[in-house]
């Protein structure tokens, strides 16, 4: 997959790059409000506005929709900065792409379905434009990269990733959950994608956007969409995920910009010294982890000649309370620990079904 770089179509006025605007253009003087302050910082490299609103209740405010298109472009125009917003189906593009919109977001909801990507792709065929595809709201890696590759098989190679964080029944502090390896992942996978991030909706509240910021920025994303209004409080809607303008600025001023590497070789020595102590953790760990799925692996047999199920629920609870409770005394985190253990539980009831399927076969 070969992407044209986001630099040579949208050029960072001071990187890392920056989108802002309203979560929803509202009206006219509003957007052109919001606009105007956000220009005077010179740091922003595009205005971004919702005009179509996918909500999860009816009944919410779902967005002014074909007029907003007019006011955003207007805003743009003024304060010389290109407008983005999000299109969800092929009138949304046709509409959009009428009111001269720079550049197209696909929103989460969307990527989640290939169908309404495929649909529109097909609308996009043809047309040179800067696309942004936000993740898919569950964590499934494949349907972002494919929402990409359906894009640029009809000719778009202006295309970026947004990292907008994942939908979790438990999500605090955040509304979403970052899940920060699943980007990593994405690296790996087709690094040559830049991913800038939405730390609206992975914060889902003002207060925690800076943090989000300086831990994107310190995993080396490439930059940010961010909600800004002019009068965040008496937002109609995402008010408390939005910043004043002059709040935006204040955040994006002291973001801490670090290198990705250092020639010191002080430092380098340092850092080669406790990565080889990682190393050797790792390698004791997975010795560990192998001879755990071992004795699951003999706890079958055992459970299949006295003809008990394999899924032993109170011994599970047992398990995960005791393991809490010990990774607590060694000041672990509980979600670490949580997740480690049902992820050791989930291999080990796998161990022992194959287990079963050994023992039954040898009495056949």
């Amino acid at each position: 997959m070969i992407i044209r770089d986001i630099e040579e179509w949208l050029p960072a006025k001071e990187k890392p790059l920056l989108i802002a605007g309203p979560c929803s253009v509202e009206s006219e003087e509003q957007v052109r409000s919001t606009a105007s302050a956000l220009a005077k910082n010179k740091q922003i490299s595009a205005l971004r506005g919702g005009v179509w609103k996918p909500r999860t209740q009816p009944g919410s405010f779902e967005g002014i929709g074909k007029p907003a298109l007019a006011w955003l472009k207007k805003a743009g125009v003024e304060n010389q900065l290109p407008v983005i917003t999000e299109v969800a189906n092929a009138k949304h593009v046709e509409q959009a792409l009428e009111a001269g919109i720079d550049m197209l977001w696909i929103g989460a909801r969307t990527t989640v379905n290939p169908f309404y990507v495929q649909e529109i792709a097909d609308a996009l065929s043809g047309v040179d434009i800067p696309l942004f595809v936000k993740n898919p709201i569950h964590p499934e890696l494949k349907l972002w990269i494919g929402a990409l590759e359906r894009f640029q098989k009809v000719g778009l190679n202006k295309l970026a990733a947004i990292h907008r964080g994942f939908y979790a029944y438990q999500s605090q502090p955040f509304r979403n959950e970052p899940k920060w390896e699943i980007f990593f992942e994405l690296r790996r996978l087709a690094p040559e994608i830049k991913v800038i991030c939405d730390p609206s909706h992975i914060a889902g509240k003002r207060e925690l956007i800076a943090e989000v910021c300086q831990s994107a920025l310190d995993l080396g994303m490439d930059g940010f969409m961010i909600e800004s209004h002019i009068n965040p409080t008496k937002a109609l809607s995402d008010s408390e995920q939005q910043l004043h303008p002059d709040a935006l600025a204040q955040i994006f001023t002291g973001l801490e910009r670090r290198e990705e590497a250092i020639h010191d070789k002080r430092f380098i020595g340092q850092l080669e010294k406790l990565r080889s102590e990682i190393d050797q953790v790792d390698e004791d760990l997975l010795r560990l982890i192998k001879k755990r799925l071992d004795i699951a692996n003999s706890i079958g047999p055992v459970k299949y000649d006295h003809q008990v199920t394999i899924f032993q629920m109170k011994r599970w609870f047992k398990v995960l309370e005791n393991r809490k409770s010990f990774g607590q005394n060694l000041n672990l985190n509980e979600g670490l620990v949580h997740e480690v253990f049902q992820l050791l539980h989930k291999y080990s009831i796998d161990e022992q079904i194959k287990s079963h399927k050994k023992s039954g076969a040898k009495q056949l």
